[in-house]
């Protein structure tokens, strides 16, 4: 049997009625959490089953739509939560209760826990987008120097961005060789340091798949590494961020390094259902290897082995992937689904990202990975205090 949590949407409208007849704030918030919709897909299931859940839930008044052997369920988060007693239901139905009850989001996290500090959750970080590249799809070779990338972050900084994510390795689509350990080393080792020194209050991530480059940014004094593979290329990364104590993104893609920004992976039956089983996946290696949770943000790697269809399906529906506990993080910046429907160049996406990012906000997202912070930490900071008010 497999229980997959279908996109809610935000309890506040809810909250902000109980409060106008005089709830006071947190019983508000509590109950109107309780009375939001939520959903959930049930598939592999047996014909005794179904018919116990449709006699059971709908005495609770849940909505039930079935199949020859799945079932959609819609009501209440507190409806659905008295279904998810395993112990109070019939006894058919206690499997499926219990996986409904694990399928349900927690809280979302408040907190990120990265290398000698902690990051707030609640409201949303932007990330700049610094690379050390010559060669990627927006702004390869624009920092040639470690000045260059110096005065760059300092220009990301004062646009918005609280973090910066250095790349010393392209992802675009079309690359043939991968660039080895001790060259991606060699281009954002110095870079790090230089920030370190230049911008102390400023987060430093690296955007990295190899454990050998890992090792030596965190030496530098980064904080956090991105891995756009979720621990599938080295499986050893997981150790260096465990050993350091450090923050760890982990992006969803398919297929080997040189081919995650292709299609050859863009095969799903449900995009929403398989990216948030695979970071589930990649959440469970990290963990398992003895980083913890509190230290993980999840991304569903837009743009990577997924058509434009598929990316505004998980844009759409990505509070879906609010059930691994873990923040979201988004990277649309510049992508081509947006020049998709925008028809715009590459170096004209920004305000079609900041829109895309404001409504990720919406669904649940809380770190932004964006080339031009300014028109992000405007977008978002609209969409936070609409959430907010």
């Amino acid at each position: 049997m497999i229980v997959v949590p279908v996109s809610g949407r935000s309890a506040r409208s809810l909250s902000d009625t109980l409060r106008s007849h005089g709830w006071e704030p947190g019983l508000a918030a509590s109950t109107a959490a309780g009375a939001a919709g939520a959903a959930f897909h049930v598939q592999d299931v047996d014909a005794d089953v179904l018919l116990a859940l449709v006699r059971h839930a709908g005495a609770l008044g849940i909505d039930v739509v079935t199949g020859e052997d799945w079932a959609l369920l819609s009501g209440s988060r507190a409806r659905l939560s008295a279904l998810a007693r395993p112990w109070t239901v019939p006894a058919p139905l206690a499997p499926l209760a219990e996986a409904v009850g694990l399928a349900m989001a927690p809280e979302p996290p408040a907190r990120w826990r990265i290398r000698g500090r902690e990051l707030d959750v609640t409201a949303p970080l932007v990330m700049g987008i610094l690379n050390v590249t010559p060669d990627s799809f927006s702004d390869g070779g624009q920092v040639p120097t470690v000045e260059a990338a110096v005065t760059r972050a300092q220009e990301l900084v004062s646009q918005g961005a609280e973090l910066l994510d250095i790349g010393g390795e392209s992802t675009r689509p079309g690359r043939t060789t991968l660039v080895p350990a001790n060259e991606e080393a060699r281009r954002v080792v110095p870079v790090i340091a230089a920030l370190r020194e230049a911008l102390p209050h400023v987060v430093l991530s690296v955007d990295t798949m190899k454990a050998a480059v890992a090792r030596d940014a965190l030496a530098a004094g980064a904080h956090l590494i991105n891995d756009v593979t979720g621990l599938r290329h080295d499986a050893a990364l997981a150790d260096v961020v465990r050993e350091a104590g450090a923050g760890l993104v982990l992006m969803h893609s398919r297929g080997e390094p040189l081919a995650l920004a292709s299609l050859d992976g863009a095969h799903f039956d449900d995009v929403v259902a398989e990216v948030l089983t695979e970071l589930g996946h990649a959440v469970a290696r990290a963990t398992d290897a003895g980083v913890p949770a509190d230290c993980i943000v999840v991304d569903p790697g837009f743009g990577f082995g997924k058509t434009e269809a598929h990316n505004f399906q998980l844009a759409d529906q990505l509070d879906a992937l609010l059930a691994l506990g873990r923040p979201l993080m988004v990277g649309p910046s510049r992508k081509r689904f947006l020049g998709a429907v925008t028809g715009r160049a590459v170096a004209e996406r920004d305000v079609a990202t900041a829109a895309c990012c404001a409504l990720c906000f919406e669904r649940g997202a809380r770190v932004f990975r964006v080339h031009n912070p300014a028109a992000t930490r405007d977008a978002l900071a609209v969409a936070h205090a609409i959430a907010s008010r």
